[in-house]
């Protein structure tokens, strides 16, 4: 209520503001606001979902000159040239996004800088374009029997368009949709494991960009009735590239204010835009290196600054709440069988693996089987293969020769996305949490099990959106709740502890409610209180019918905590059974301890077991 207390006084500013203004200042807010849209496209694209994209303002070109083209070749009238722009917009928003599906980076920020470029050059010389003198002529927009010529008129038009298109991106933003995108943004790999569609996702971030590309081309056409080359330049993207990184490209409301800043304040220099490029220039890097948030992240960062001054009230870990039992191993008997006796009906099956690199291979013929409701230790030394093999495993590696099997199903190869809709869920070696993302977003992340595909409800149905993210809020709110982390649910990873970071790591691993969970090293750099936790955690997450394979050094946990132990070194399995016999296996003792260690006591390795 509070916000909508803010917003009605800025709605009324906004509604009387054509009754100030003589008729070029009109013009001004008229551009600028179509600037402000042109941002909300880009910063959708480049802050939410982190894809550089140098082709936005090809995009508004395509809409304008399609507008300019169906009303002065083909006889449309304005609205249903309209229409039909929107559609082009998004289908070469499409086309864009194609690179990106195979290069990130720089890289793809050339290729749409360089199609960008070739829409240019395209108008410039096409004849249907009208080539360097452009497109004039081009009808006014009557809406319900108002000719909208008027610039005064116009304004309301596009106040509602911004207003509708500032209420949905900010609706995406921070939507499932959403959060997809940024954890796609902060960690692609991460966030493929968690089942986010990642090629999906990224032509969804190009198809935003293009359909506000195009919302701001046709509303271009419609004001100005004229189009040229010069009006789609690289020196625009520029310029709109400055708004957006000005302004905080992470935040769309900062996108806006960037644009409307900016725009303004090009006016004010039109009789020095030499000097003023320069000033923009200076003025991006400036905020690269000093405000890499841009004017939206100032507030955050004074919240922060104040914090560290008030400390406020201290928060604390709680203790994590158990799991109920599964009906499965309420008799305590669960994962105790051998893996020759289960492999028919085990939960995961590796057989004959090799994984090579060019030269070296990491893993060379291996094979296991897990049985249901076992903890399965992966040991050996580093450069063993543990980690390429549980990359396997969850799709990031597709196997030189072998297969993988889950529940009896061949998932040779299969997607991180695909294997994590199917029940498998992993932690890392080194913690792979979306650090701009809170604790509970990262949780939330986990929860959603929805496909990209959903996305059609956005437009056709938000409140279905709407109540599916309430609920989705609701069982977060549990989890944090269990794994003890409710005071630190609006906190960012990279503030807390680095025990607590792997706490959420592992909340983050069961708000997708696996079958089959995979802990890399889930005990590296934990005290000794927070190792003996998180056996305790790892138990009751098996007993409540996860069946657990976890990689680790700490051989104490192992020894305590593995019902089956595989040991791997030089990427081949050298041991296979309990801990008991798994610590006496002389090829163990060897691979660890070298030949000149003898084998330990029958009496050392029940005191390791208890």
């Amino acid at each position: 209520m509070r916000r909508l207390a803010y917003l009605v006084p800025l709605a009324v500013a906004a509604w009387l503001l054509p009754y100030g203004l003589g008729g070029y200042s009109m013009h001004v807010v008229n551009v600028a606001i179509i600037f402000a849209i042109l941002a909300i496209g880009l910063g959708l694209t480049m802050g939410v979902a982190g894809q550089i994209n140098l082709a936005q303002v090809a995009f508004f070109g395509v809409g304008a000159y399609t507008v300019a083209i169906l009303c002065t070749r083909a006889g449309f009238g304005f609205w249903s040239a309209a229409a039909l722009a929107l559609v082009v917009s998004v289908v070469f928003g499409v086309l864009v996004g194609v690179p990106a599906l195979r290069m990130q980076s720089h890289y793809l920020g050339i290729v749409t800088l360089g199609l960008a470029l070739a829409f240019t050059n395209w108008v410039t010389n096409a004849h249907i374009a009208g080539r360097a003198e452009g497109i004039s002529d081009i009808p006014a927009p009557v809406l319900f029997g108002l000719d909208l010529s008027s610039a005064y008129l116009f304004y309301y038009v596009e106040l509602v368009v911004f207003v509708l298109s500032l209420a949905f991106a900010l609706f995406v933003t921070h939507s499932p949709l959403g959060r997809r995108l940024r954890a796609m943004r902060d960690d692609d790999l991460a966030a493929g494991a968690l089942g986010a569609e990642i090629p999906l996702l990224r032509m969804t971030a190009f198809v935003l960009s293009g359909l506000y590309g195009g919302l701001a081309g046709v509303l271009y056409a419609g004001l100005i009735r004229f189009v040229a080359p010069e009006s789609f330049n690289i020196a625009n993207m520029f310029l709109l590239l400055a708004m957006v990184i000005i302004g905080g490209r992470a935040s769309i409301l900062g996108c806006v204010v960037g644009a409307v800043a900016l725009a303004m304040v090009r006016e004010a220099l039109l009789d020095a835009s030499a000097y003023a490029q320069l000033g923009y220039g200076v003025v991006v890097v400036l905020v690269v290196v000093f405000a890499p948030t841009g004017l939206a992240g100032l507030p955050r960062r004074l919240r922060s600054l104040l914090r560290r001054r008030d400390p406020g009230t201290r928060v604390r870990l709680h203790p994590f709440q158990p799991y109920d039992r599964a009906a499965d191993s309420a008799d305590g008997a669960g994962g105790t069988a051998g893996a020759e006796g289960t492999a028919g009906a085990g939960v995961l099956e590796v057989r004959g693996v090799t994984m090579r690199f060019k030269g070296l291979t990491a893993l060379d013929d291996v094979s296991l089987a897990v049985a249901a409701g076992e903890i399965r230790g992966v040991v050996g030394p580093n450069g063993s293969g543990k980690t390429t093999l549980f990359n396997i495993v969850s799709g990031f590696y597709t196997p030189s020769a072998g297969a993988v099997r889950l529940h009896g199903d061949d998932v040779t190869g299969a997607r991180p996305y695909r294997l994590s809709q199917r029940g498998v869920a992993r932690t890392f070696q080194n913690l792979r949490l979306f650090e701009d993302l809170d604790v509970r977003e990262n949780v939330l992340l986990g929860l959603d099990r929805t496909r990209t595909s959903w996305i059609w409800r956005y437009l056709a149905l938000p409140w279905k959106v709407f109540g599916y993210e309430r609920a989705l809020g609701a069982r977060a709110d549990e989890i944090i709740a269990r794994f003890g982390l409710t005071d630190y649910a609006a906190a960012v990873p990279r503030s807390l502890p680095y025990g607590i970071q792997r706490r959420i790591e592992m909340a983050r691993a069961m708000a997708m409610s696996p079958s089959l969970l995979l802990l890399d090293e889930p005990a590296a750099g934990l005290n000794g209180e927070e190792v003996r936790q998180l056996g305790d955690i790892v138990r009751s997450i098996r007993d409540s019918g996860v069946t657990v394979v976890v990689i680790e050094h700490n051989m104490g946990l192992v020894m305590s905590l593995c019902d089956h132990v595989t040991v791997l070194s030089g990427g081949k399995v050298i041991a296979d059974g309990t801990p008991a016999e798994v610590a006496v296996a002389p090829a163990v003792v060897q691979a660890y301890l070298g030949d000149s260690m003898a084998a330990p006591t029958e009496s050392a390795v029940e005191e390791a077991t208890r």
